[in-house]
């Protein structure tokens, strides 16, 4: 089974586009996610998000860089060789759900700048939904 949870905060605004002939939509964006470590420390990892359909239209419409959210999808791994001939590994999740985790009304300030500097804030157990 390839299943994976993910609650975290939006490192860039979506973008929608589409493809194949029947113009599919998918709208594709990035997370931060806070990783507890021993000793209490924190690590983050990033994931690269892509989301199919009329779901990947709503994210493109209703959440944007600094917004929480939580995904359920699974991970796809692609080998590749770059330009150079080296050996490269992709990971992408395919959300299959997304819930959007800010209030109604809120307006998720922006923590992160343009030279990919982030500032993460902590999740805590009590802010996730199971």
């Amino acid at each position: 089974m390839n299943k994976v949870f993910l609650v975290g905060n939006l490192t860039r605004d979506p973008e929608l586009s589409t493809v194949g002939a029947n113009s599919t939509s998918v709208c594709r964006f990035g997370i931060a996610v806070n990783r507890r470590m021993s000793g209490g420390n924190q690590e983050t990892d990033f994931y690269n998000i892509s989301v199919w359909r009329a779901l990947g239209e709503n994210c493109a419409k209703f959440i944007k860089k600094g917004s929480k959210v939580a995904i359920c999808g699974d991970i796809q791994i692609r080998n590749y060789e770059d330009k150079e001939g080296n050996k490269r590994t992709s990971v992408e999740v395919t959300a299959t759900d997304v819930e959007f985790l800010d209030r109604k009304g809120d307006n998720p300030s922006s923590s992160y700048d343009q030279t990919n500097n982030v500032e993460v804030k902590p999740v805590s157990d009590d802010s996730l939904p199971f």
